[in-house]
């Protein structure tokens, strides 16, 4: 399972100077970041934040680079005005600030920011992204929620139970070789219970020499040999998106 030793030591990486596309609006009880896409389609993304909460630039950018592929995205505040993590903060004390922030306890957002999406957005299909703990968050909901077409989640941390391969509808997951939060031994056991169990679409893909946050919070630029790879998994979150939905 996740390793103990490091519950989630997420380096911040790269973070992006980066003003977004979109506009912040309050729906319900929770704040949200939304870009309209520039086609109506009526196809709506929830993208759900990492530990560094959702102003995040980097979070904002994919948001709004998924809609420009044609689907209005929201980034919902799912900490609900609770403090995100901060990046300098005591890694000791991780624990228990996260018993605050349970990954598979948002189901009022979810309920608030689906009314919102159908109702001011005329969303008609939705799917759901996730990085870290937004990965997990995406995991639960896709087995919890048929109404989400497909669902990304990227290095999610993977929990050992029974029902970790009961997926409503097509997910992707997308791992690093190099994690440290997420041992290889995780992805494993997840390839195992899916392809034991799984009665709907899926997909796991693991790339090499990659560590924790590469989708989202590494430049483009920031190095030859990673480039390729942050690209080829952008391009699949896309593609998975765009053949399910």
């Amino acid at each position: 399972m996740a390793n103990e030793a490091y519950p989630c030591p997420c380096d911040i990486g790269h973070r992006l100077e980066y003003g977004g596309l979109g506009r912040e609006v309050q729906v319900e009880h929770i704040k949200a970041y939304v870009t309209k896409s520039p086609v109506d389609a009526g196809k709506a993304v929830i993208v759900i934040q990492d530990i560094f909460g959702w102003q995040l630039p980097n979070t904002r950018y994919i948001a709004d680079m998924i809609s420009g592929n044609g689907y209005t995205t929201i980034v919902p505040d799912f900490f609900v005005g609770q403090e995100p993590w901060d990046p300098s903060g005591d890694w000791s004390i991780f624990p228990e600030w996260l018993k605050t922030r349970n990954a598979h306890k948002i189901d009022r957002e979810i309920s608030a920011i689906l009314e919102y999406l159908k109702q001011q957005c005329h969303a008609q299909k939705i799917g759901i992204v996730g990085f870290c703990w937004g990965g997990t968050a995406v995991h639960h909901l896709m087995m919890k929620y048929s109404e989400f077409r497909a669902g990304v989640s990227v290095y999610g941390i993977v929990k050992d139970s029974e029902d970790i391969y009961n997926l409503k509808n097509p997910t992707l997951f997308i791992f690093a070789e190099n994690d440290v939060v997420i041992p290889l031994k995780d992805v494993s056991l997840l390839t195992q219970k899916l392809k034991e169990h799984c009665k709907v679409e899926y997909q796991i893909k693991t790339f090499s020499g990659q560590t924790h946050g590469f989708v989202h919070r590494k430049r483009e630029d920031c190095s030859p040999a990673d480039k390729p790879y942050i690209d080829e998994a952008r391009r699949n979150l896309i593609e998975w998106l765009n053949k399910y939905m």
